[in-house]
This record gives structure tokens, sequence and C-alpha cells, in this order.
């Protein structure tokens, strides 16, 4: 029995929707016919062989038997509200509005079954059968997300501690001691150090809120039906519960926090010099490639 997966072949479930008549051709539909197209060109163009899926490479992908759906959750591209989505989807009724469920246990790993847990034979049909989605952001804005949400809230002390004292160690002049013992006041040029520093993957993978999501989903090798991004997240969140049949009164909820915006990330950036502006997107090249987002204006590395 095999143990690795090459992704799916043949005709995909979306088109053989498409291939109904229950959806007529929309510039919705034509819209995402060119991010797979986008994908599919970029993947066949940078990458020269394809790699083999472990079972750990599917702990990222949400399993919804009942509507043959297979989500790739990507940190800070809404995933919190796409699991409590999913928790209603796979829910049996349990439960019926998602915003009724607390955030912490949209994510407890009970609550969901991702592809990992499968048999080899259950994942490949999976793979072959079921509407596959994720979503994406502007990698950038999403890393700035990620620092603000878990370096500059006073909360999140689970990752002060795990990675702001190790940062701090590393890339801070003259630390204080209490910075060295609580690692709550990380520098957004100092977090810019410590992706770039070679230490940092050699020792451990990146932490799943600054992985790229091409090392998350893995589209290169898993066919997606559908690349929904968070810049159009409402609509096109609406169009994919609409395509797996779910029932009308399921909504995707309506985001109320305030979100990190394209200005206020070039703020963050105004202080990281040209040459770590440069390294840093050559980081996240392949995301900026496979997901059709531009250079962003304000950084200098032209």
């Amino acid at each position: 029995m095999r143990s690795t997966w090459q992704g799916n072949a043949g005709r995909s479930p979306l088109q053989a929707l498409y291939e109904s008549d229950q959806f007529e051709q929309s510039s919705l539909q034509a819209v995402h016919q060119q991010r797979r197209e986008m994908l599919s060109s970029v993947c066949s163009r940078y990458t020269r062989k394809r790699r083999l899926l472990q079972p750990d490479d599917l702990r990222h992908l949400v399993v919804d038997d009942a509507h043959g759906l297979l989500y790739c959750y990507v940190p800070k591209v809404a995933c919190t509200n796409w699991k409590r989505v999913m928790m209603v989807l796979t829910g049996q009724g349990k439960y019926r509005d998602p915003l009724e469920i607390p955030a912490h246990e949209a994510h407890v790993p009970s609550n969901l079954r991702t592809l990992s847990e499968y048999s080899v034979p259950e994942i490949n049909s999976r793979l072959r059968t079921y509407l596959k989605f994720l979503f994406v952001r502007e990698p950038f804005e999403r890393l700035v997300s990620a620092y603000r949400n878990k370096f500059t809230l006073s909360y999140n002390t689970a990752f002060h501690k795990r990675y702001g004292t190790k940062i701090i160690r590393r890339h801070r002049r003259e630390p204080s001691a209490r910075a060295l013992e609580r690692g709550d006041d990380v520098r957004f040029e100092e977090f810019v150090y410590y992706l770039l520093d070679p230490r940092t993957q050699q020792e451990e993978p990146f932490n799943e809120h600054w992985e790229r999501v091409h090392s998350l989903c893995h589209p290169c090798v898993i066919h997606y039906d559908m690349v929904g991004k968070y810049e159009t997240l409402a609509e096109d969140a609406n169009y994919i519960l609409q395509l797996v049949g779910a029932d009308a009164s399921v909504k995707f909820p309506a985001s109320s926090k305030t979100r990190t915006t394209d200005g206020m990330t070039a703020q963050f950036f105004q202080d990281i010099s040209p040459f770590y502006q440069r390294r840093l997107f050559n980081l996240y090249k392949m995301d900026y490639l496979l997901f059709n987002y531009s250079i962003p204006s304000y950084l200098r590395i032209r």
C-alpha cells in the first residue's frame, strides 16, 4: 500500500458541477477559473520535481464527508470563521450558527477531522472526488497580521515565551533581563530578522501563522478547485457554500474585527531596509506568484 500521495487526477468535482445545468456561467466562475489557471501555470514553471506528500502534509486539510468538501486552512486568512462554518456543516445539527461557536472551540483539534487521520485509500478517494478549496491573502499583509496578533497583544503569553524570548535573545543588542524573560515586546524588525535567520528553519519548521501558504496547502500537488481570496472573502465564501449545496441558513460570518490593511502593512515596512525587504520578499515569493499578488508598491526593492 502506498503511503504517499501525488494529488488527484482526472475530472474534478467542480468540472462535473459546471458541466451540469445547475450553475450558469458567471463572472465569478470566470474569476475562479483564472485563479486555477494561474496556479497551474506557476506550478508548471517553478516546480521541477513533483514531490510526494506525507501524512503530516495533510494536517491542514479539514474534511467534511457530508458535503464532499476539503478545506485547507491558513491562519490569518479567516480560518477561525471557516472552521466555525465547517463545524456547522459537519456537526449533524449540533451547531446552527457559526458565530455561536466560541473562537477557541473552533481550534480544538478534536472538533474537526483532518485528511491526515484517514487511511491511504480513503485519502486518495477524497482527493480525487471532493471539492477542494483554500483561502489566501496578500502575503505581507498576512505576515503583519500574524505579528500584530502574536507579538503585540498582552494575552498571547504562550507565543511571547515560545518565540518572543528566542527572537529577543538572538536579534536584540543588550536586551534587558525583563525582555529576555517575558518576550512580550518583539519589534517587527526583530521578527523579520528571525524569519530570515538560517538557524530558524534549520531548528524547526515555521509556525503555521507565518508559514508560506504553498508549504501549508501544497497547491502544486493537490489540485484545488477553488482559490478564495481574503480580499473578496464574503462573495467567495458564499459561492463555495452554494456550490457544495450547504443549507441556505448556513451563512459565512461577517468580519467585525479591525483587520490589517495595506496601508498599515506599509507602515511596518518603513523601517525595514531595502536589503531585508528584498530577502523577505524572496522568502514569500512563491505565494506572491501562485496567487497572483503584485509586488507591494511600498517596497524599495526595484
